[in-house]
């Protein structure tokens, strides 16, 4: 018994496809692609005509404590430090286990909504770190998405904390299954020290997992790196040859070219969040010299993958440096491959059945020479009808199944009030 999808039109994204065809799901993969694909006994057949069916979008980098970031305003007195980064830090700080599942369901659900059934999340909670990534797991899970969680180690707290946050990431690496898979994270490199950095070598050696870092992203970070430990980031990680094709390198907006050349050569995937980057006001990151492994992050806004695609082809252009847009969407589905060990992205066979069904009535003609066109100007997240993840709907006719939203934004704002009202109290 399987699921057979119906008359939709089919998109792919590199090499850009568009076909009517019918598809055949089965225990969360796709088993067949064709026309008038034979129905069995037992089938669930879902009728999609007039409807796109596309692969779930993929964020490269979410920051999931930034979801009870809306409403607050960065204190005048942390600008000075690293604005890119003070008022989530503050958030991260606040935070216990169970706002950590709650901002996890909270942010998962908002990616479902516009289409993202895949998330690279870069989380931290210093005073709640034991056991915050199996939390933040469920709350992903509640909602159905897929997720790489990443703990960002850093030595803020003191070596205890840091190695904390070490056995945390390395812990749940060896125990993430299904759709959650593990990885180390780290935050800006000034605030972690050569001996921190050994460890979280050490920890990824152990592990053979990649490295999430956030880079360059705040115009200082280089001048703080040197000044307290004796390098600039790029530096310290090629130093200790942390760069490689497992690592997703996040914002990258303040490198030199020589730098940048550096970090391309390695393999590593580059994330671009032009979003974030310009709520921050930190700067344009130069993602046009991004290579061929550069893919999309939504970073600290909400996790639509559609708008992040126009912002970044519109201030690509504007800064006279135009990406391949489905080329960064794509990338998107390959990372995500490469950290499942499975085919996420196409709509073929033997493929990870997560999808999208957009109600999308095309004003001009839909072929592999517009799709980038219909991308950047038509497509929205207000299009997505129906996601797919692994198989299973997890959310129809506009409707999440496994959550309500009134509850998960009830209890958000619940959280949001116990972690602003600590945000206000005096330091101890």
């Amino acid at each position: 018994m399987g699921t057979v999808l119906k008359g939709g039109t089919l998109v792919e994204l590199e090499p850009a496809h568009v076909e009517l065809a019918d598809l055949r799901v089965e225990e969360g993969r796709i088993v067949a692609r064709g026309t008038d694909l034979p129905v069995q006994e037992g089938d669930d057949v879902v009728s999609l005509s007039g409807k796109l069916v596309m692969p779930g979008m993929v964020s490269a980098h979410v920051e999931p404590a930034a979801v009870l970031a809306r409403g607050l305003s960065r204190p005048a007195s942390a600008r000075a430090l690293h604005p890119a980064l003070d008022l989530r830090i503050r958030l991260e700080d606040a935070l216990d286990l169970n706002a950590v599942q709650v901002v996890g369901t909270a942010t998962a659900l908002e990616a479902l909504q516009n289409g993202t059934t895949t998330l690279f999340a870069h989380h931290a909670s210093p005073a709640a770190v034991d056991g915050s990534l199996l939390r933040l797991a469920r709350g992903l899970n509640d909602v159905g998405v897929r997720g790489v969680l990443a703990y960002a180690v850093s030595d803020r707290g003191g070596p205890e904390v840091r190695e904390r946050a070490l056995e945390e990431a390395v812990g749940f690496i060896r125990r993430a299954q299904g759709r959650f898979r593990g990885a180390v994270g780290a935050q800006p490199l000034c605030f972690l020290t050569q001996e921190g950095l050994h460890r979280v070598k050490e920890a990824l050696t152990s592990t053979g997992t990649g490295l999430h870092v956030e880079l360059a992203e705040a115009p200082q970070d280089d001048r703080l790196s040197v000044e307290y430990h004796g390098g600039t980031p790029v530096e310290r990680l090629m130093g200790l040859e942390l760069l490689d094709a497992r690592t997703v390198a996040a914002h990258l907006v303040h490198l030199s070219w020589p730098e940048l050349s550096q970090v391309i050569a390695t393999g590593a995937w580059l994330v671009h969040a032009p979003r974030a980057n310009m709520q921050a006001e930190v700067g344009y990151a130069p993602a046009g010299k991004f290579g061929h492994r550069a893919a999309l992050g939504t970073a600290a806004l909400s996790a639509d993958v559609f708008a992040e695609s126009q912002v970044a082809f519109r201030r690509g252009c504007d800064a006279g440096q135009p990406i391949d847009v489905l080329r960064y969407l794509a990338n998107g589905h390959r990372l995500a491959s490469e950290a499942f060990g499975l085919p996420v992205g196409p709509l073929r066979e033997g493929a990870a059945a997560d999808l999208v069904v957009l109600d999308y009535r095309s004003p001009t003609p839909l072929t592999p020479e517009t799709l980038a066109a219909h991308l950047l100007d038509g497509l929205s997240a207000r299009a997505v009808e129906s996601v797919m993840v692994d198989g299973v709907w997890r959310m129809w006719a506009r409707k999440p199944l496994s959550v309500n939203p009134d509850v998960v934004a009830e209890e958000s704002r619940s959280v949001c009030a116990e972690v602003w009202a600590r945000l206000a109290a005096p330091a101890a």
